[in-house]
Order: C-alpha cells, then sequence, then structure tokens
C-alpha cells in the first residue's frame, strides 16, 4: 500500500477528484494533505474525508527539514502537488527520489517557471495566440517545472478563448486524467 500525500496551496479541486478516485484502492491510500494556507479549501477536503491534515511554515519548510521526519512518521511514501505553489525545497526531493509529482496547466516547457501558474499561464497562452494547450504531468526536481514529463493531454484554445474558459477545459484534462496517471505512475514502480 502507498501512501500519499497531496499537497495543495488552494480550493483543493484536484484533490478532492484524488481522494474520490482512491477511495476504494487496494493499493493506494490518501494518507496526509499538506498545505501552506490556513484558510485553503483544501483543509476543509482534507476535514470532510476524515484524512489527516498538515499545515506548514514557510521557514521550516525551506530552512528546516522540510518537514521530512514528519512526512517520514505518517509513513508518507509518495507526494502528489495539486495546486502547491511553492518551490520544492532539494531535501524533500532527495528524501523522496521519483516519488514527487506534479501537474501544470499548460504544454510543458512551455509556460512552466517560477510565476507561472494558474490565470497567469493561461493569459500567457492567450495573448501569444496559441492555438492549442494542456496538461504536463511531470516528476518534480530543483527546478520549477522542468522535471522528466510522464503524461500530457491537450485542448484547443478557441479564437475568442477567456482565461476562465481555457481554465475550465484545462480542469476537465486534470479530472480526466491526474488520478488515473498517478495510479499508473505507483503500479509501474511497485512492479
Amino acid at each position: 500500500m502507498k501512501r500519499v500525500a497531496i499537497f495543495a496551496s488552494g480550493a483543493g479541486s484536484n484533490a478532492a477528484k484524488i481522494i474520490e478516485y482512491f477511495s476504494t484502492s487496494s493499493i493506494v491510500q490518501i494518507a496526509l494533505i499538506v498545505s501552506n494556507k490556513p484558510n485553503a479549501g483544501v483543509l476543509n477536503i482534507a476535514n470532510k474525508y476524515a484524512i489527516p491534515s498538515l499545515l506548514i511554515d514557510k521557514e521550516q519548510f525551506f530552512r528546516g527539514d522540510a518537514y521530512v521526519e514528519q512526512l517520514k512518521k505518517s509513513e508518507i511514501n509518495f507526494i502528489v502537488l495539486a495546486g502547491f505553489l511553492w518551490k520544492v525545497p532539494e531535501k524533500l526531493i532527495q528524501s523522496f527520489p521519483n516519488a514527487i509529482v506534479n501537474i501544470h496547466p499548460a504544454l510543458l516547457p512551455n509556460y512552466g517557471g517560477k510565476g507561472m501558474y494558474g490565470s497567469l499561464v493561461h493569459e500567457a497562452v492567450i495573448a501569444n495566440k496559441e492555438k492549442e494547450s494542456g496538461i504536463t504531468i511531470h516528476y518534480v526536481n530543483e527546478h520549477f517545472d522542468e522535471g522528466e514529463h510522464i503524461f500530457k493531454a491537450t485542448c484547443t484554445v478557441d479564437e475568442h478563448e477567456t482565461p476562465e474558459s481555457l481554465a475550465n477545459k484545462i480542469h476537465e484534462l486534470e479530472y480526466a486524467h491526474f488520478a488515473r496517471v498517478i495510479e499508473e505512475v505507483i503500479v509501474k514502480e511497485i512492479c
């Protein structure tokens, strides 16, 4: 059984879909929700599903032990970033090699890196008159959005697209693919 921690900074819609997907799994347990924001909606989702949560502090995350000891005490062996906006410290990456995945709301390597998240990504895609956008699921390394790609899915960017309408298309891709890809990565790792 893989014990997964979901790191999220916001409302937690992706986290909720992942929790629902694995609710009857015999190989994956969502064992911890981690957030850097005390008012994040994802903490309400953790309460709803009776999943323990951990509110993290910037100082300890970046200059302390990156919460590695607490994650190990919770027997976490896989981490999913689902809308987590802080860069993951090297100490955490080293402690969970090839066991941290992220989802990005664009087709990397384009529209990635520091400052490229949420509506900022969609605004940039539209401003550059791209015909296509999508999601990239990738492993996390020490650089923003530069880890090895695992999966991509695309959607069209229409002529009169708005950041909000594009965000809706991207959310549909995330909900359709993220949990399934996480499962595939974990099954591959187990086998």
